[in-house]
């Protein structure tokens, strides 16, 4: 049974000091929670300026919320969906020409449910370039999608996905690219 009076985040390090991380949450509020359209480049000057490494020809979509830019690395045209989620409590690193569908669930965090004191457990998420994450995926602490692969909608990966493969499901599996089911 987990005892969340004894939890603790032991060595866990927020990358950055509690007064940057205050005007992140300022600049996360206006630039990024907002419904009204803020136009990508400007939202990846705010995102370079707190420590994000940006490439070329970044599309970030509305209510994008990534929680520590200063963990965060992507290459040249990537295109965030709307609503996405990354959980950058460790590293997240995309390569270049992904596409992060909306309302994907980046989750760079867990916790040691067998632990009574329910231990938080970080690992990094890395992504390939020319992969696809599709809408509403969740992708687990640690997992590394290779070149070329793909995650359809709604799958939940908490495995690698290995270069030029398909997963859909839950928990994701690799799937045959051209079934429609």
């Amino acid at each position: 049974m987990i005892r969340l009076d004894n939890y603790l985040a032991r060595g866990f390090d927020r990358g950055a000091p509690r007064w940057k991380e205050v005007l992140w949450w300022i600049a996360r509020s206006l630039f990024f929670s907002s419904w009204f359209p803020i136009p990508s480049p400007l939202k990846v000057t705010v995102l370079r300026i707190f420590g994000a490494r940006i490439g070329r020809g970044v599309v970030i979509r509305s209510r994008v919320n990534i929680t520590f830019p200063w963990r965060f690395a992507c290459g040249d045209h990537i295109w965030i969906g709307d609503e996405t989620f990354i959980l950058s409590l460790a590293p997240v690193t995309l390569g270049s020409h992904i596409c992060i569908s909306q309302r994907t669930f980046l989750c760079t965090g867990s916790h040691d449910f067998r632990k009574e004191s329910f231990d938080l457990i970080t690992a990094p998420i890395e992504i390939a370039d020319g992969c696809w994450i599709g809408a509403q995926a969740f992708v687990g602490p640690g997992v590394i999608f290779g070149a070329g692969s793909r995650c359809l909608a709604g799958s939940v990966v908490v495995r690698d996905v290995a270069s030029g493969t398909t997963v859909a499901g839950v928990p994701a599996k690799p799937k045959n690219p051209e079934s429609r089911h």
